[in-house]
């Protein structure tokens, strides 16, 4: 399993690539118990469950370096401390035991998805990934994909004015969308029509990028077919419909997790302010399509994504591919800063995994 993450280099952070086997367990009490309980942990609770024999006031000692370097913080005077979005990244990047889908958890992963897809839309698939990951992580299901992988039923073009028509998708599950197509000049008055039913004659059960892949495999014969200025406008309206950046989706379940097990006032406007991000769909679908660019799972931990800035959330994400091996969007879990890493990574890998398996069998 690849895991992309800032920490490329422990020489980002010397302080902490430098941390002794002592500063390290230390660090690990800390963060374990913030990503159980939430809760600062003190000294004198450390030094219950180190597995070394130290004093409270040698703990103290160790956790003003680990302050010092930017690892752990006291979120209250007196208090017990907490690790930082820089030390939760290092956690994860260079100490986190990464845990492993069970035999049971696989097969249950896969018959969900399995009967998710059987005779339904691959959005209903989807759909079902997402909320599955909803329930393992406690967290929102969060899933990106491109419009253009749904099975369509039926295509038109109807013209708005002589230079402007609108193409009309109608998809398997009854989806209807209408993409703007500026027209060439001169063009028949039945060339709409003619464009439509070429188009209809291929494209039942398909998706647009089926389609556009056998049209540009099949363009002599298309113009052999068609007049000139009908064959630019089917191109025309499969490069409208695949290439628009309206076609990216997002599917989100489980956002009623995230009220859950509230620790104060502030986590409840922490929440708030996650909502209001997930529903500015536009930032999230470019925080998602930004797992697609690299191999394996990414995590966004808080502040290091600008759309996270302000409820200090994270994300753990990993793309899918389609039956040509291409990316085709992302399965995610996004959730607060204390979410359960090592057994959510392996969980969203896997799911992404099925997904990829189910899109490569054509459903």
């Amino acid at each position: 399993m690849t895991i992309t993450g800032r920490f490329q280099s422990l020489a980002e952070n010397r302080a902490a690539a430098e941390l002794n086997e002592r500063s390290r367990e230390i660090f690990r009490q800390i963060v374990e118990s913030y990503l159980m309980t939430g809760e600062p942990v003190g000294s004198r609770n450390l030094a219950r469950i180190l597995p070394m024999a130290l004093s409270p006031a040698s703990i103290r000692n160790v956790m003003s370096d680990l302050e010092a370097a930017g690892l752990i913080f006291a979120p209250h005077t007196s208090a017990g401390r907490l690790p930082t979005e820089t030390g939760l990244r290092f956690f994860v990047d260079a100490m986190m035991e990464i845990g492993d889908v069970t035999t049971e958890e696989r097969a249950r992963i896969e018959a969900q998805m399995k009967a998710a897809a059987s005779g339904h839309t691959l959005e209903t698939a989807l759909a079902e990934a997402s909320t599955l990951l909803s329930g393992v992580s406690r967290g929102a299901g969060v899933v990106v994909t491109s419009k253009s992988n749904t099975h369509l039923k039926h295509i038109e073009f109807v013209r708005l004015d002589p230079s402007r028509a609108l193409v009309v998708l109608v998809s398997d599950d009854g989806s209807v969308e209408n993409r703007l197509l500026d027209l060439p000049p001169g063009l028949p008055a039945g060339a709409l029509m003619e464009a439509g039913n070429y188009l209809n004659a291929r494209i039942r059960g398909r998706t647009l990028v089926d389609l556009r892949s056998e049209i540009e495999a099949t363009r002599a014969q298309m113009e052999r077919e068609l007049d000139t200025l009908t064959a630019k406008l089917v191109n025309a309206g499969i490069a409208t419909t695949v290439g628009s950046p309206e076609t990216r989706q997002l599917i989100v379940r489980g956002q009623a997790n995230l009220l859950e097990d509230l620790k104060a006032t502030e986590d409840l406007d922490r929440i708030r302010l996650l909502f209001a991000d997930l529903e500015t769909q536009t930032d999230v679908i470019d925080l998602l399509t930004r797992a697609e660019l690299g191999e394996g799972v990414r995590i966004f931990i808080g502040s290091e994504n600008k759309l996270f800035s302000l409820s200090g959330s994270s994300l753990i994400a990993a793309p899918f591919r389609d039956a040509s091996q291409k990316i085709v969007g992302v399965v995610g879990v996004i959730g607060p800063t204390r979410l359960n890493y090592a057994r959510i990574v392996p969980m969203v890998d896997y799911t992404a995994k099925v997904v990829s398996r189910i899109l490569e069998k054509g459903r």
